[in-house]
């Protein structure tokens, strides 16, 4: 049985892009589709047994008509090429009301043949393939909502509610393993933190803010493999059984700069000597938009800082065509001025976006009263220097005195 595991495609994702002249729509959206063509052309030709979404088909929970139409274009492709699909609801498909519906919940309404749709709740699909039958379950994002309109809840701190809610998914997660055909492959889709993953563009995930899934909650024996979707970055938590997550299959922005973007093609097969299953996975990366961060640092003395910015941008000509560029530039006040912007936005222009940060270094000036000294004649500098000081006026007058003879050059070098 060969299966796709995919997740957070974030369609509607527009950020570094431009509008397509031929279509009117963002050139980013036509980035997250083409890397889902990549997915669903793989999987049509190498004849997968399922195709596994682990949540967050869009960024927000009322995508536009363009970004469902084309998502269930795709999802279509699949399913009339007799490909099972399987949803998952993730946290960007869930609504902001209880009983409004969830952005793949349509698939469900209209029934559509070679696709399943995980409901709010956690459950068992047991679902026929090409190669047989297998179980996946479901374990949807959980919404705190759920339990904050619970009576018993009222009262408890964020902590607490966040305490009562991972203990519920590892109670949902035990009770359906133990539901579980022992004799019939099985597969937990997930969309939710596991502890120990390490986070891309994901990084505001703390302890504390959302519920956290401990690995060794999650990775049981009963489940052959482990699908998760909600974090970026593509990882292996756990080989046996396998827990992995599949990361997203687009960059989303500079967080994600150095992250390769694909999906996992997991086969899982019975072992002639043993009779258990044997379970492979490989991740297969796609073509996604590179991002590229381009750093130059010219010195104070530096006679012509414009002409280092353009060597350092000529350094990565090829990374710098079709890519997302930030340039970013930090360099002193004194020689800021001397930059030539329109040769340094030419030198990007192929780049597919092109964003440049300038981070200028004021000198540190020693400040006299409200100015700084080098604002102020030598004398008037002493002057306000002297009643820093505390200097009594009789003094002052005497030192000034002596000040404005040796400024003149008319001291009797004693």
């Amino acid at each position: 049985m060969k299966i796709i595991h995919f997740a957070d495609l974030h369609l509607g994702v527009e950020n570094y892009g431009r509008i397509d002249p031929a279509t009117g729509l963002s050139s980013r959206l036509n980035d997250f589709l083409a890397a889902l063509d990549q997915l669903v052309n793989y999987a049509l030709q190498n004849r997968v047994d399922l195709v596994l979404f682990c949540g967050d088909a869009y960024k927000t929970r009322e995508p536009s008509q363009t970004q469902q139409r084309e998502f269930a274009r795709r999802i279509n492709r699949l399913a009339t090429g007799n490909i099972p699909v399987f949803l998952l609801v993730g946290n960007h498909d869930m609504p902001n009301a209880i009983w409004r519906a969830t952005t793949t919940e349509i698939f469900d309404t209209l029934a559509v043949e070679n696709i399943y749709v995980s409901s709010n709740r956690p459950d068992i699909y047991k679902i026929p393939t090409a190669s047989g039958t297998v179980q996946v379950v479901s374990l949807p994002w959980l919404r705190r909502s759920t339990l904050l309109s619970r009576e018993d809840t009222k009262n408890l701190s964020i902590e607490q509610i966040t305490q009562r809610m991972q203990e519920a998914l590892t109670r949902v997660i035990t009770s359906k393993a133990a539901g579980l055909d022992p004799a019939l492959p099985a597969i937990l889709a997930a969309h939710v933190w596991v502890t120990g993953a390490r986070v891309g563009s994901e990084s505001l995930i703390s302890i504390g803010q959302e519920p956290a899934v401990l690995l060794s909650n999650i990775a049981l024996p009963a489940f052959d493999y482990v699908a998760l979707g909600h974090i970026h970055k593509h990882q292996v938590l756990s080989e046996n059984p396998p827990v992995v997550y599949s990361g997203s299959l687009e960059r989303v922005d500079f967080g994600e700069e150095n992250d390769e973007k694909g999906f996992y093609v997991v086969d899982i097969e019975p072992d002639p000597t043993t009779g258990k299953r044997q379970v492979s996975f490989e991740f297969h990366p796609v073509n996604a938009r590179r991002f590229l961060t381009i750093d130059v640092t010219p010195e104070a003395d530096d006679l012509d800082p414009t002409t280092t910015v353009l060597r350092a941008i000529a350094g990565q000509e090829t990374n710098v065509r079709d890519a997302v560029v930030r340039l970013h530039i930090s360099l002193p006040a004194s020689i800021e001025g001397q930059l030539r912007n329109n040769e340094i936005r030419d030198a990007l222009k192929d780049a597919h976006y092109a964003t440049i940060a300038r981070e200028v270094h004021h000198e540190t000036r020693l400040r006299l009263g409200d100015r700084a000294a080098e604002e102020l004649k030598p004398l008037t500098a002493l002057k306000a220097w002297l009643e820093s000081q505390q200097v009594s006026p009789e003094r002052q007058k005497v030192l000034l005195e002596y000040g404005e003879k040796l400024i003149e050059g008319k001291g009797d070098g004693n």
